[in-house]
């Protein structure tokens, strides 16, 4: 049996073969090269943005062959990818154009209020999952805090980029900034909390969960500062760090706030350009959030090079712990023990916030770190295709996940399939992990959508207030 509290009491492992730079690393100089097939996956990742939303609102699925209900995280990233297709020559800007407005409009017009039925959302705020056609709330999911804010920042960067004199974008910059101003960011701190809630539902209020600590809701008090109207206090960022203590891992250059799932590491990163620029946590640390993300990758790259749970598959070029779909839930025998499987789950390195291992990887987790550590992720990018082939990449580039452990052949997986050699693959693209795989390869490629939210007076005036200052933010 492996001896959990020894591992608990190593933090970050780090191994011969998997040594993590001492400095920190300048960022990469605009227009580095990436290999002929990282742009067959650019390219598969935006179609499946551009083929899967509709036309007459521009909702996007939440997944991907599977019928799904709409994802406004899913539309966030969307909104994001379509400028990548018109710079990289895949679309036309007034395709993009176009698509952009429908869905600015939809959001902007579709009715909101407190009623559990019926609405888009409420407060300015927006339903986690809508329904495709409708975009009415889906069952009982939550008024969304943090998957609003992904659709914020969509939308932003729509009304940053879109910057000509024509009618048509001149309304995409108006209607950007009537949707993040109408929010009420104090909404989701309204029973006198000093953070932001998770959430709310009309049934039942506010969540109890607060975002702080790290995870991926730093971006929620950058856009709640960065607020022309409804702003959250200008202290919130102390409610947001306070907990920092407990997630810090790692000593000297391994030291770094933890968050175990890595898109907590990236989504933030996804819009905002940490490089260079630090709030008091990270100045007294010496490191920035950019830094801390590379950290990150490495660590969770060196805990499935060490393996303590002895999985099937896992190496120095293939790795990646995120949350993603898994073959469900199961209690299998393995090497000699009985192991837990998961359906969708946030999964992450043992000793980690929010860990869980149970031999599930996901493309997205490696590939989503792109301009953090290219030296790893690229040879992954390719491991995983040369791997697993055809039954991982498809036709809109890397399903959503894989576990090679998982050789079950006497139970029906919740999604996907299994092969008796291979393992379990799953059958979905989720927009969740497409985004910061596309988008993080045009931020690595030429600073593209760090370019334009630079210039963004939301995210400015919300790392000013957060405190931050240096690098392109200035004093």
């Amino acid at each position: 049996m492996i001896d959990r509290r020894a591992l608990l009491s190593q933090g970050p492992v780090l191994l011969a073969g998997a040594v993590l730079p001492a400095t920190v690393v300048a960022a990469p100089a605009a227009g580095p090269t990436l290999p002929a097939f990282y742009e067959d996956i650019e390219k598969r990742t935006f179609r499946w943005f551009w083929e899967t939303a509709r036309r007459d609102n521009g909702l996007v699925p939440d997944r991907y062959p599977t019928p799904a209900f709409c994802s406004i995280a899913s539309v966030g990233f969307a909104l994001t990818a379509y400028p990548i297709g018109v710079e990289r020559g895949w679309i036309t800007r007034a395709e993009a154009r176009d698509l952009t407005l429908t869905t600015l409009r939809f959001f902007w017009e579709s009715p909101q209020g407190p009623e559990p039925t019926g609405k888009i959302g409420h407060k300015g705020f927006f339903y986690h999952f809508i329904d495709m056609i409708s975009g009415e709330r889906y069952r009982d999911v939550e008024l969304s805090s943090v998957d609003s804010t992904i659709l914020f920042m969509g939308i932003l960067f729509a009304g940053q980029y879109y910057d000509r004199a024509d009618p048509a974008e001149r309304e995409i910059r108006r209607l950007a900034l009537a949707i993040y101003t109408r929010a009420d960011w104090n909404f989701f701190r309204t029973d006198g909390r000093k953070a932001i809630s998770m959430g709310w539902h009309p049934e039942r209020g506010l969540i109890e969960r607060n975002w702080d600590g790290y995870n991926e809701g730093m971006f929620v008090y950058i856009l709640g500062l960065g607020a022309p109207e409804h702003a959250v206090p200008a202290n919130s960022w102390e409610a947001w760090t306070a907990p920092y203590p407990r997630f810090w891992r790692g000593e000297g250059p391994t030291r770094h706030l933890a968050f175990a799932p890595l898109f907590g590491h990236q989504y933030s990163h996804t819009w905002i350009d940490f490089r260079g620029i630090q709030d008091k946590v990270m100045r007294e640390a010496g490191l920035d959030y950019f830094e801390n993300t590379r950290r990150a990758a490495y660590a969770d790259r060196a805990y499935c090079i060490a393996n303590p749970m002895r999985w099937d598959g896992f190496s120095k070029d293939i790795w990646g712990l995120t949350a993603c779909d898994g073959p469900g839930n199961f209690r299998k025998p393995f090497k000699g023990e009985t192991r837990e499987f998961f359906g969708y789950a946030a999964r992450g390195p043992l000793g980690q916030p929010d860990e869980r291992d149970d031999g599930t990887l996901a493309p997205t987790a490696a590939l989503g770190c792109l301009p953090f550590a290219p030296e790893i992720v690229i040879p992954c990018a390719e491991a995983m295709q040369r791997e697993y082939g055809d039954r991982l990449y498809g036709k809109y580039g890397f399903l959503d996940s894989f576990n090679p452990s998982f050789k079950y052949t006497d139970v029906r997986p919740e999604k996907g399939s299994v092969d008796p050699k291979k393992g379990w693959v799953n059958d979905d693209y989720l927009g969740i992990d497409q985004g910061p795989i596309l988008a993080m390869a045009a931020n690595y490629r030429s600073d593209f959508v760090w370019k334009h939210m630079r210039n963004s007076p939301a995210i400015r005036k919300g790392l000013k207030l957060a405190g931050f200052t240096g690098g392109w933010l200035g004093g």
